[in-house]
């Protein structure tokens, strides 16, 4: 492709490695990033903040397409993507590819049904578009596990299976879209196995040579009836190929 391509959430875990594989194709690369940011790195970067609006405009000056990582990991996200898509509309962005979660569909919880709902902006767009829904990456599980490890109880989802996928391979998958015609709904992309939150604790705590006690905690509702029946999971999907003690490797070594 001969545009620019903009990537937003480009300093976050996705949109890092989104912006490196782009770079590396050759690809002409604006980063938006909500502070200024310099370096030889092959991007273009520009400051913006979707939920205000500031900036957006002047970002997609010239963008063919716009690639949205961008997460606030709250309510604020409708309107952030809101405000990207009518800014993209405006520009003449041939085609938003947009990066979701499996299973928003089927576990009603509350960043799900915000994330959900900015599927609906993008699909009402009016806009060429691609939405690829992704299981949850090893780093979200890392972070869950790490803040866990500091109780004197390791709390554990009872019930609850995940499918982790690494994020260079979900970041290679969004990559490849960008060069394409608009799809809708793409293929899921999932991680290679799926695991019990129980073993993969216990994975993590061999990896961090850490002894903890394992308290079994069942989420309660409709959310926790989705989990446990495997709606957060895309079995079919299991396109990955990155295992979860792959990541723990990389994280503590040989310990």
């Amino acid at each position: 492709m001969n545009g620019t391509v903009l990537v937003t959430g480009a300093t976050g875990t996705l949109g890092r490695e989104v912006v490196r594989l782009l770079v590396a194709r050759g690809a002409a690369v604006r980063g938006l990033s909500r502070r200024a940011r310099g370096g030889d790195d092959g991007v273009e970067w520009v400051v913006g903040d979707l939920v205000s609006g500031a900036g957006i405009a002047g970002a997609m000056a010239g963008v063919e397409v716009v690639v949205d990582c961008a997460t606030t990991q709250r309510k604020a996200d409708v309107a952030a993507v809101r405000t990207l898509v009518a800014q993209a509309r405006e520009a003449g962005v041939r085609h938003l590819v947009y990066v979701s979660i499996v299973g928003i569909d089927r576990v009603p919880m509350a960043y799900y049904n915000t994330k959900l709902a900015c599927e609906q902006v993008v699909r009402e767009s009016g806009l060429g578009w691609t939405v690829l829904r992704a299981t949850q990456f090893h780093d979200l599980l890392l972070r869950f596990f790490d803040a866990s490890v500091k109780l004197p109880v390791f709390p554990v989802l009872g019930g609850a299976r995940f499918q982790p996928v690494d994020v260079r391979e979900v970041a290679a998958a969004v990559v490849a879209l960008v060069g394409e015609e608009p799809a809708g709904f793409a293929p899921e992309v999932g991680g290679p196995q799926v695991r019990t939150y129980r073993e993969l604790a216990g994975a993590y705590l061999r990896a961090a040579g850490k002894r903890r006690m394992l308290l079994p905690v069942r989420i309660p509702g409709a959310a926790g009836r989705g989990l446990r029946a495997g709606g957060n999971l895309a079995p079919e999907r299991a396109v990955g190929r990155g295992t979860f003690e792959e990541a723990l490797e990389r994280r503590f070594g040989g310990r």
